[in-house]
């Protein structure tokens, strides 16, 4: 699904969930090929202009998402959790590091030895040094949007053409570390750690993009 439907989807879902409340929603999609520019971002983050992009078919986004540049394409697992945090914790920090606890939860039970950076500025997922998942969240009446974008089998070349949350570290994937689990096997992982972390009974639907309006 292109960045920009997803978007609208999530802000639907938020715009509900204030105006009615009901259940809280943990969105998995794919995106083409996309750059998304976060609030915190600063100059020179995306290092190719639009023209290259365009030519290169990467589409180009400003978001209200925190965090700054960061590429989302095919063979991520990409998650927007639209939860009530009113319902949880009203503290935005301990639901930043719940995400970062969820995903190396999720990877240690795909046998991938990930941690959380203490150094500020570095947050997300690490493995050995390189970044595996980013982390780029918004808040709005203590409603959740936006979320995390986790490697899986990504061409990571696609990297080149931005400074990922401004850091000039190296980034890797599930399958570049040794892992070979599948995007479905993934998924099952990160939302059975999002419901034990978040302490929540999951239901599973799947839907085509085309289904939801």
């Amino acid at each position: 699904m292109e960045w920009m439907k997803a978007f609208r989807i999530q802000q639907q879902f938020v715009e509900e969930k204030k105006r009615e409340g009901g259940i809280d929603r943990f969105l998995f999609v794919e995106h083409p090929h996309v750059v998304t520019l976060g609030r915190n971002a600063k100059e020179g983050q995306v290092l190719a202009s639009p023209e290259i992009l365009e030519r290169s078919g990467i589409a180009f986004e400003e978001t209200d998402r925190g965090g700054g540049a960061t590429y989302h394409g095919p063979g991520q697992v990409v998650g927007y959790p639209i939860l009530d945090l009113r319902e949880w914790k009203r503290d935005v920090r301990a639901y930043f590091r719940g995400v970062e606890q969820f995903l190396i939860d999720a990877l240690a039970s795909l046998g991938v030895e990930a941690e959380r950076s203490l150094e500020r500025g570095h947050e997300g997922v690490w493995v050995g040094g390189a970044k595996i998942a980013a982390i780029g969240i918004h808040i709005s009446r203590w409603i959740t949007s936006h979320g995390f974008a986790l490697n899986v089998d990504t061409d990571l070349s696609y990297f080149q053409y931005i400074v990922p949350c401004g850091l000039t570290k190296p980034v890797c994937s599930l399958r570049s570390v040794g892992c070979t689990a599948n995007r479905e096997q993934v998924k099952e992982a990160i939302a059975t750690s999002f419901a034990k972390v978040f302490d929540y009974e999951l239901v599973m639907a799947y839907r085509e993009a085309q289904e939801i309006q």
